[in-house]
């Protein structure tokens, strides 16, 4: 344009080396952000291995959720039987998600299911038992997280298969009917069928 004014298409160069070279690092971008995407998506963190499968629970002792309460949780209350241990926290979402799935879970007698409450505090804890039912056999306060760092949990919630104190399965994330039925459910009748 003659009036000095220059128009978009008249700023990009006009060589095509010197046109790619804007080009390639909007290229490498969007590959960088589809293989992201794609990594993303690609896995299920319901598989995330546990470096503790197949190996004894962690020690522990934790008190109850209620001050004065007679039952907290420790690593001598699973070292017979199957249970299903649950690391949850009133402040989870996902947790409110699965309380019903877990309160039909606590009616099969041949395993015991127990909390690990996760760096909760104790009246909300409490609140939300109060309100959505108690499924658990016994519950352990983790205030600090401490014990859930030993049990190598990622996040809440997770439930653990153990078989007279050794974690025979981990499963990471909400449980919902159908990982219930396809994952947790398999491994728990492994579990109660194992001498």
């Amino acid at each position: 344009m003659s009036d000095g004014v220059e128009t978009a298409a008249e700023a990009l160069p006009r060589s095509p080396i010197k046109r790619l070279s804007l080009l390639l690092p909007l290229a490498g971008f969007i590959l960088l952000a589809v293989l992201f995407a794609f990594r993303l998506n690609a896995g299920d963190p319901s598989r995330i291995p546990s470096a503790l499968l197949n190996k004894p629970v962690p020690e522990f002792s934790l008190p109850p959720i209620e001050e004065g309460a007679e039952q907290g949780l420790s690593s001598a209350d699973l070292s017979k039987g199957v249970h299903l241990v649950n690391v949850w926290a009133s402040w989870c979402g996902p947790c409110r998600l699965e309380h019903p799935l877990l309160m039909e879970l606590s009616k099969d007698k041949r395993f015991a299911l127990v909390g690990i409450n996760y760096k909760d505090v104790p009246e909300n804890a409490q609140r939300f038992l109060g309100a959505l039912g108690d499924p658990f056999a016994r519950i352990g306060a983790d205030r600090d997280g401490k014990v859930g760092i030993d049990w190598g949990v990622y996040g809440v919630p997770e439930t653990f298969v153990v078989k007279d104190g050794t974690i025979v399965h981990k499963f990471i994330g909400p449980l919902g009917e159908e990982g219930i039925r396809d994952d947790l459910m398999p491994a728990v009748e492994k579990a109660l069928g194992a001498d």
